[in-house]
């Protein structure tokens, strides 16, 4: 019963974001840089922004699980992926080494005192939202399970082609 709850509290979410263009929240890139969420863009291509952190083992595969078909996913829409860490100050200097040792070659931010996340209604990790051409929220899911990859490369290519994805 408490699992038909949260799956509509998940709906309702996606529903009341859809079409928002994204905050202005000043967070940081693995740099150490100030970067502001309103500069996010793609030219006009599809963007998707997930949010993960290094204790979460779902987002761990989720994040392997898009950068093993990113160099693909870019080939075929021309996607801009930014991962987007929610890891505390104290567990921020961890995130450039584990990066680095996955390899991963997604655009890393780092929000480490969870503003931006706040300003996007994120509650539950990993929260994968895709945007359109626009900047304009599309679409979003939560959590992760294998397979889930193939769903949201399908969403993008619908998105990359001016498609509603959620017909």
């Amino acid at each position: 019963m408490a699992s038909m709850v949260l799956f509509g509290v998940v709906l309702f979410a996606q529903e009341s974001n859809t079409g928002n263009k994204l905050p202005s929240v000043i967070i940081k890139s693995l740099d150490g840089n100030s970067f502001n969420t309103r500069d996010i863009s793609n030219d006009g291509k599809p963007i998707m922004i997930s949010f993960w952190a290094l204790w979460c083992k779902p987002c761990k595969l989720e994040m392997d699980a898009y950068n093993e078909n990113y160099a693909e996913w870019v080939d075929k829409t021309g996607v801009k992926i930014y991962a987007v860490s929610i890891d505390d100050a104290r567990s921020t200097a961890k995130v450039l080494p584990f990066v680095s040792g996955k390899g991963w070659t997604m655009e890393m931010l780092l929000d480490p005192n969870g503003d931006f996340k706040r300003a996007m209604s994120v509650n539950m990790i990993p929260h994968t939202f895709i945007l359109n051409g626009n900047g304009e929220v599309v679409y979003q899911h939560t959590s992760y399970y294998e397979g889930l990859e193939d769903e949201i490369f399908e969403i993008i290519q619908k998105v990359a082609a001016g498609e509603n994805p959620n017909e």
